[in-house]
């Protein structure tokens, strides 16, 4: 059992959306500034703001949807939106322990904000696994599962 995949990919979307909006209206209030995820990764690349706009949205889009729906769905408990919020937690610690490190932003955000910058971080990434799974929905037969039936 797996979610939709076409329905993975908007709610990727979406949830990155809904997650690029708040690092640039919701942080600022937090943490009285935005938090540029684009320029840090575009940096940590060796590029452009672009770059790492491009890197943000083909990871939040294509490749989490991705893990999502093959790989991580079925080892999560709960409804949909649980699975998704679960999603986005683990998202959240591999990029507080791993990528902002190697962002220069140091271990859990240390040195762009510390515990708020963190806090704000894990408040996006929540809202982007919550609408990902939400959106991606219900576990669907695997396609062997729904072709023996109808034999």
């Amino acid at each position: 059992m797996k979610p939709n995949l076409m329905k993975a990919i908007p709610g990727g979307l979406a949830g990155t959306i809904m997650m690029t909006l708040m690092m640039r209206f919701v942080a600022p209030i937090m943490l009285g500034h935005p938090m540029d995820i684009a320029g840090m990764l575009g940096n940590m690349m060796g590029g452009s703001w672009a770059i790492g706009m491009a890197a943000h949205l083909v990871n939040g889009v294509v490749i989490f949807p991705l893990i999502y729906t093959f790989v991580v769905y079925r080892y999560l408990p709960g409804p949909p939106l649980l699975r998704g919020v679960l999603w986005g937690a683990v998202l959240w610690l591999l990029a507080e322990t791993m990528v902002m490190p190697m962002a220069a932003a140091g271990f859990f955000s240390s040195e762009i904000g510390g515990a708020k910058a963190a806090f704000a971080a894990l408040m996006g990434h929540l809202v982007y696994g919550a609408l990902l799974g939400y959106i991606a929905g219900s576990a669907a037969p695997e396609a062997a599962e729904s072709t023996a039936g109808r034999a």
